[in-house]
């Protein structure tokens, strides 16, 4: 049940990210994917680290049915990143969610 609730919610959020434009093609630099600060804000903006870190590693999550994490705030860093953007209040309500989901299942 909780994977399928997640699986819903990384939808919500491909789509919400695609509805406020912040889809990209093109993947950020090995040297930004291989970051370690948190949500590798030194080297990609947020909704790319949604797109091509958290997406990815929450569905082979999924897919191995392997533990969801369950100490997860998502949402505080988008709220402080995306403050007084209205377009993108939608990604902040879904990302409330899945934090809400994940933190709900332990």
């Amino acid at each position: 049940m909780l994977y399928r609730q997640t699986q819903a919610k990384l939808t919500q959020l491909t789509q919400a990210l695609q509805e406020a434009n912040l889809w990209s093609e093109q993947a950020p630099s090995l040297d930004a994917m291989a970051s370690t600060a948190p949500f590798a804000c030194d080297l990609m903006p947020l909704e790319q680290w949604l797109q091509f870190v958290l997406l990815p590693k929450m569905r082979n999550l999924i897919d191995a049915a392997a533990p969801l994490p369950t100490q997860i705030a998502i949402a505080p860093m988008a709220e402080h990143v995306w403050l007084n953007m209205p377009l993108r209040q939608n990604l902040i309500s879904v990302l409330n969610e899945l934090d809400m989901l994940l933190n709900e299942s332990r």
